[in-house]
């Protein structure tokens, strides 16, 4: 089995909040991540899947194709756009990373198959240099 990651870069703002609690209680919890006003990170995604390489190309899964694909599908429908406002499969949902992460994944599920027979494996979605989660679905 061969794992095989690709990792691309987006920035976007959010807001952790909740609805349901008081501005208090939000600023208790999530700190300036609560900010009125937004915030935003420079997010580094990283994705990787995993097969057996083919015997004619040598590839587990085609990068460019793969690069392709995440910009089409994830990069392109949250780069320099508001996590909460403007991004329709966050609709409803905490714009925490952990969220973020989980969303891509389903995402890739069910368009990696048009590229590859490799399976997702791992993503990987880094807030800071110093925060980031891993999503194994």
């Amino acid at each position: 089995m061969i794992y095989v990651s690709r990792q691309e870069h987006f920035n976007a703002a959010h807001k952790l909040h909740n609805p349901k609690w008081s501005d208090e209680r939000n600023r208790e919890v999530f700190g300036p991540c609560a900010n009125s006003n937004w915030h935003g990170h420079n997010y580094d995604l990283i994705v990787t899947v995993k097969g057996e390489p083919d015997p004619e190309t040598g590839f587990v899964v085609d990068l460019k194709a793969l690069s392709d694909l995440l910009r089409t599908h994830i990069t392109e429908q949250v780069d320099h756009k508001n996590l909460n406002l403007d991004v329709p499969f966050m609709a409803g949902q905490m714009a925490s990373t952990e969220n973020l992460a989980i969303a891509f994944w389903q995402i890739l599920e069910r368009e990696l198959p048009a590229i590859t027979q490799a399976r997702l494996h791992c993503v990987k979605l880094y807030e800071t240099p110093r925060n980031f989660v891993e999503y194994y679905g």
